[in-house]
C-alpha cells in the first residue's frame, strides 16, 4: 500500500470510532487536504474504507469498514481473474513455446493458484470469525 493511504488507514484504525472527516485527517496527519483526498480515494477503491455523509452536513467522513482486511482480500478475485485473462491473451499473442509465452503462462498459473488458495483461506477465516457469506457476523 502506498505511504499516504497507509498513514490515513492507520489514523482511522487508531481512532476509537474509526471515523474521521477529511479535515480531521488532514489536521491529525499534518498533510494537505489534497493528500488526504488521494489517499481516501485509493482506500475506498481497494475496499478498506467507506465514504459516507456526516448527518446534517455536506461533509464526507471516512470509516474503516467492518472486516476491512477480509473484505479487501475477498474482492481480489476480480483482479486476479483479469490478470489471468490478460496473461492468457499475452500467451496467445506471443506463442506458448516462446520464452515470453512461458513467463506469461507461469504468471497466469500463479494467479490461478493464488485464487484457489486464497478462497480456502477466506473460507477458514469466515468459519473462525463466524462471518456469513455476505461478510457480516
Amino acid at each position: 500500500m502506498p505511504r499516504m493511504p497507509s498513514r490515513v488507514f492507520s489514523c482511522l484504525m487508531a481512532h476509537d470510532r474509526g471515523v474521521l472527516t477529511s479535515a480531521q485527517l488532514s489536521e491529525r496527519l499534518q498533510v494537505s487536504p489534497a493528500a488526504v483526498s488521494g489517499a481516501v480515494g485509493y482506500l475506498v477503491r481497494v475496499g478498506l474504507v467507506s465514504r459516507e455523509r456526516e448527518p446534517g452536513s455536506r461533509r464526507d467522513r471516512y470509516r474503516v469498514r467492518d472486516n476491512a482486511w477480509f473484505e479487501s482480500m475477498a474482492q481480489r478475485d476480480e483482479t486476479m481473474l483479469r490478470w489471468i485473462r490478460v496473461l492468457k491473451e499475452g500467451v496467445d499473442a506471443v506463442g506458448g513455446d516462446s520464452a515470453a509465452g512461458r513467463r506469461l503462462s507461469e504468471s497466469g498459473e500463479f494467479f490461478a493458484f493464488m485464487m484457489a488458495e486464497l478462497s480456502g483461506v477466506l473460507d477458514r477465516w469466515r468459519a473462525r470469525q463466524g462471518i456469513g457469506p455476505t461478510g457480516t457476523p
